[in-house]
């Protein structure tokens, strides 16, 4: 890149710190530091705010940058991220939103906890809630080095590292000065400014084939390398029957992943009611819906526009596709044109990791703090030494996530956030969805079921390819590959349900029916929900 995107781009990167960090430091000055106000933010915002908050929190870097990646990679078999994480929501919508919303107070565990013996739930939900967030901090990690390894020309490793190292250290920053409100505030203004990136994109690549899709399909299968193949099942995920495994897993763990997220689920807090919960799903379900359509565009555009070719010579994964595209929509590398709107891009893209690190940081902290640490010193756990907690917490969540930032670099970023899904989905959806609809549910069941789904998940990935075994591996020149899919989701899934059925029935404990009774109760009615 030119010194002229280098400067514009920083420019625009600082102007979107130095906002953010006024809102933060302002939102601390105006905060009494309970938990519920660091955690919830007082539980002040509207359904539209914070449905406007949930898109910007699920909206990643793996939605703007991975997911157009792949597509203008592998044509149809991109196309699977899209419709999994927007069919995602449906499953939040109808199962979750609200009945989470009425049982718990701040995290997951308040929802299993309700009718269980606390501290070994606790800890289980927990520590799954820590190992989810920093697998999907590690994605966006990724995206941020991505995105600067381009800005530089892709020549400084060092400046990649840095990066990393400087947008976790924003992210603490946010989450220890300003909580839940600075934290929304964040992403209602990256939310905003990413739909209307997204949408000028959209409109500029339309206006480039006269308004015409399938002629924008056809100049991407002609580019792409593959011909018709590009636009047919199977590029990707078709090559024999463990590629066939591999999509039905990956589908599987975007569409129950999503119910599981932590960062996603602590949002239904920051609303008043179970009502509004609901109404905030429904705002950014149509947030998500029209910018995931957004980004088929923009994936068969970068293929059709800069081609398939090019994207992976910058970038073997495809984590560069939109910028690439916007700099060619503006004019090309030399115009003032390619210039502004690749700057203007970039620092979307940018805008997006601080805000989704933000979040998921929040998320993983408040877990530590409240379940983790309230739980193994219940007697001297007071409110504000719980958030004093929480804010040492994101330091060291943040300390983790920047070591595999610089470690996984290489890798494709909604494929990372695919891994996050399934095991978002094999060990905190079966445990949810148990402590919510099964009336036998039992302690033991709640704890088989978190590690039941947490522990073969994680262990299928490290011997999967993803770790070693194949030349895009995080260790390619070791091959400790027992398990053929690169996603674990299709095996850990129905083993995380499993698993809390056999502890259930297994145990010697009963069902306390009295606080089955009383949750149901609440989850439907709302009635002394906090």
């Amino acid at each position: 890149m030119t010194g002229n995107h280098q400067t514009l781009a920083l420019l625009l990167f600082g102007v979107f710190v130095a906002v953010t960090l006024a809102i933060t430091t302002w939102v601390s000055r105006n905060r009494h530091g309970s938990a519920e106000e660091f955690y919830a933010g007082g539980r002040l915002f509207s359904p539209m705010e914070n449905g406007f908050a949930i898109a910007g929190d699920y909206m990643s870097a793996a939605s703007f940058l991975g997911i157009s990646g792949l597509i203008a990679l592998f044509g149809y078999d991109g196309l699977l991220y899209s419709v999994g994480f927007l069919v995602a929501w449906l499953v939040v919508l109808f199962l979750v939103a609200e009945l989470v919303r009425n049982c718990g107070r701040f995290t997951l565990a308040d929802v299993v906890a309700s009718r269980m013996r606390e501290r070994p739930v606790r800890i289980a939900s927990g520590t799954s809630s820590v190992t989810v967030s920093v697998l999907y901090l590690v994605a966006q990690m990724v995206g941020a080095g991505s995105l600067v390894a381009l800005l530089l020309g892709g020549t400084s490793g060092a400046a990649q590292s840095w990066t990393v190292i400087g947008v976790g250290a924003l992210m603490v920053v946010y989450v220890s000065l300003g909580g839940m409100r600075a934290t929304t505030w964040i992403q209602i203004v990256k939310a905003v400014l990413l739909m209307c990136g997204a949408i000028a994109l959209t409109v500029l690549v339309l206006v480039r084939f006269h308004g015409d899709f399938d002629q924008l399909l056809r100049t991407a299968a002609d580019r792409s390398g593959h011909g018709s193949q590009f636009l047919a099942p199977g590029l990707k995920y078709g090559g024999d029957w463990t590629s066939r495994l591999d999509f039905i897993s990956l589908g599987l763990a975007l569409v129950l992943g999503t119910a599981g997220l932590p960062h996603i689920l602590s949002r239904f807090y920051t609303v008043p009611t179970a009502r509004a919960a609901r109404r905030s799903v429904v705002w950014s379900i149509g947030l998500i819906g029209s910018f995931y359509l957004m980004t088929i565009v923009l994936g068969f555009g970068a293929a059709a526009i800069v081609g398939s070719d090019a994207v992976r010579g910058s970038n073997a994964a495809g984590n560069t596709a939109v910028p690439l595209l916007a700099l060619d929509l503006g004019g090309g590398a030399d115009s003032t044109g390619g210039t502004v709107l690749f700057a203007v891009v970039a620092a979307i893209a940018f805008a997006t990791i601080l805000a989704v690190v933000a979040g998921i940081t929040l998320a993983s902290s408040a877990s530590v703090a409240h379940d983790l640490y309230a739980s193994l010193r219940r007697k001297h756990a007071k409110p504000r030494s719980e958030v004093a907690v929480a804010r040492l917490a994101a330091a060291g969540i943040g300390v983790v996530a920047i070591g595999l930032g610089l470690l996984a670099r290489d890798l494709n970023v909604a494929f990372l956030v695919g891994l996050a899904f399934a095991v978002a989905a094999s060990a905190n959806l079966p445990v949810l969805l148990y402590s919510l609809f099964w009336r036998n549910f039992t302690t033991r069941g709640a704890v088989w079921s978190v590690y039941g789904g947490l522990v073969p998940s994680l262990v299928l990935v490290v011997l999967s390819p993803v770790v070693s075994g194949e030349p895009s591996s995080l260790f390619p020149g070791m091959d400790f590959q027992y398990f053929p899919l690169e996603n674990p989701g299709l095996v850990s899934i129905p083993l995380g349900f499993l698993a809390g059925w056999l502890g259930t029935v297994t145990s010697a404990e009963p069902a306390d029916e009295a606080k089955h009774a009383e949750t149901e109760v609440r989850s439907l009615t709302g009635a002394g929900a906090a």
